[in-house]
């Protein structure tokens, strides 16, 4: 099946060898500007929002290979050559699969708090909540807080996901994101696809984990191993799965000079 890919918005910051960045679910290319800021003094950085996300296309189908597709074309249409890579979660697993279906467009590759396996499609509810939640001319933020409050008990996560509540000049608040999409595709999301018999790919790559997450555990790394030889893996102390967020400080002190090391 022939995959037709979407324009991504990015923001670009920066000049010198390329990265690009890839958030993770319910997230935008906001939630990276200040390691992006932090970056940008050596490099190039390309921060995108992927599809049914922040600015860019609502589009189906909201799968791995698309999603992946579109960062390919992201990349060949503003650098044209490969770029070292950065994906959280969500976006850790479209720049895996980039990795394995287009290798030559993946310079090196950082994978942030995310394995190839399957996870429990446990945040399909906070898709469901946030759908639920009334929207209506003048409502407030604090009224879509305590709308979500019943589903999302912690503060952080309900503050973070509010991020892409938009309330326009007329005062009517609408979701940036694609949520009936999204939804739907949380279970396609949580898991990762069976890559053809032999791909693997050869480049540097970072696996960088949070110490209080547990998304990449001890027994999935021969898992990554086999599609990833060159894999390192990194633990941040006392950081949980939004690693570059909780502490960006030691992220960077991992993730720069992988970035800079000759291959």
């Amino acid at each position: 099946m022939t995959i037709e890919p979407v324009t991504l918005v990015a923001t670009e910051q920066g000049d010198g060898p390329p990265v690009v960045i890839l958030h993770g679910l319910f997230g935008s290319a906001q939630n990276w500007g200040s390691v992006a800021k932090r970056l940008a003094p050596t490099r190039r950085v390309i921060v995108a929002d992927l599809r049914n996300h922040g600015a860019s296309p609502h589009a189906e189908p909201m799968d791995y290979p698309a999603m992946a597709a579109d960062v390919a074309a992201l990349i060949e249409a503003r650098v044209g050559t490969g770029a070292a890579v950065i994906g959280h979660s969500m976006g850790g697993k479209v720049a895996m699969w980039l990795a394995l279906a287009r290798p030559t467009l993946v310079e090196r590759l950082v994978v942030v708090d995310v394995a190839p396996v399957a996870y429990r499609p446990t945040l399909q509810a906070y898709a469901a909540a946030m759908r639920a939640v009334p929207l209506r001319p003048g409502m407030r933020r604090a009224d879509a807080d305590a709308a979500l409050a019943p589903t999302v008990a912690d503060a952080a996560e309900r503050a973070f996901l509010l991020q892409n509540l938009r309330i326009g000049p007329d005062a009517h608040p609408e979701w940036r994101l694609n949520l009936a999409a999204i939804e739907a595709a949380v279970p396609t999301i949580s898991a990762f696809p069976e890559p053809p018999d032999g791909a693997r790919y050869d480049g540097p790559a970072l696996i960088v984990a949070g110490e209080r997450s547990g998304y990449v555990r001890a027994e999935h790394h021969a898992r990554i191993l086999e599609l990833f030889p060159r894999a390192a893996f990194v633990v941040v102390p006392g950081a949980g799965h939004w690693v570059h967020a909780e502490a960006p400080d030691p992220f960077l002190r991992a993730v720069e000079p992988f970035l800079t090391m000759p291959e």
